[in-house]
């Protein structure tokens, strides 16, 4: 049995998103300003200001025209001098227990970013959080703008976690769920929840959008249960499928597109 939010359909099934198909697409063009603030020799403010003095050269020509958009590919120049904008790097890591979602935390013995190896040279951040003991999906990149887009309540990606509680979850606390959970003087609700194992009433599974720290635990406490491994098996349509635990991988061209365009 599948509970789902008020007003949500409900497809029948759980934890197997539908994959979309996609093309590749030219070569992304961004504004200019962007771009000089990306190679890191200032903000994008400070940028538009070398623009409108006429310090910056695109393919060999002038440019004072602020909304100039450019590729990575282009030749943009300041002073006579060739910007080099930072490579976008895309990771998905399949995060183990006991390593913190943070870039640095010297209260932390590790963080995720450790799992890199010391050869990995791009300032990369994670995207969202999830606490020390939760494993599964987790993004890295340093694409500050995809990252806003992943992470900002409005655009409500989907995250489905598998739970494993200490005892089995009656069907009335999986309504309660859909219905929502006050949490700090706000109700939070699952958008779907269901059984992730029919003959294992305490593993569950739920799918929910709220960023709230520590949300599942929390709304599983409030019922009475508590948490004994919790695991994320999917980010906007990002899985940990061929990815072992602790280890981690490059997305490809085409999961770069999917999830700049929104699509999964």
């Amino acid at each position: 049995m599948e509970y789902r939010r008020s007003g949500s359909k409900s497809t029948g099934k759980y934890i197997r998103p539908e994959r979309q198909k996609s093309s590749c697409s030219a070569p992304e063009n961004i504004r200019l300003n962007r771009f000089i603030a990306n190679s890191g020799i200032c903000s994008r403010r400070e940028a538009d200001e070398l623009i409108q003095k006429g310090f910056i050269s695109v393919n060999g020509k002038q440019v004072t025209d602020l909304g100039t958009k450019v590729t990575y590919n282009d030749d943009v120049r300041y002073k006579g001098k060739r910007l080099a904008a930072e490579k976008k790097v895309y990771i998905l890591m399949n995060k183990p227990k006991g390593y913190v979602t943070t870039v640095e935390d010297p209260h932390a013995e590790h963080t995720v970013i450790d799992l890199l190896g010391d050869s990995f040279t791009e300032r990369v951040y994670p995207v969202g959080r999830l606490d020390k003991e939760t494993t599964g999906v987790l993004l890295i990149t340093n694409d500050g703008d995809l990252t806003g887009r992943l992470t900002h309540p409005k655009y409500k990606r989907r995250k489905i976690y598998h739970v494993f509680l200490d005892n089995p979850v009656t069907q009335n606390d999986l309504f309660k769920l859909t219905e929502g959970i006050e949490l700090d003087g706000v109700n939070v609700a699952a958008d779907a929840v269901s059984y992730a194992d029919p003959a294992d009433k305490s593993q569950i599974g739920i799918e929910l959008h709220s960023g709230q720290n520590r949300v599942i635990r929390r709304m599983f406490e409030t019922l009475g249960y508590k948490v004994k491994k919790l695991d994320r098996v999917y980010f906007a349509g990002l899985t940990k499928k061929n990815v072992q635990r602790g280890k981690w991988r490059f997305l490809s061209e085409k999961e770069v597109i999917m999830l700049k365009r929104g699509m999964f």
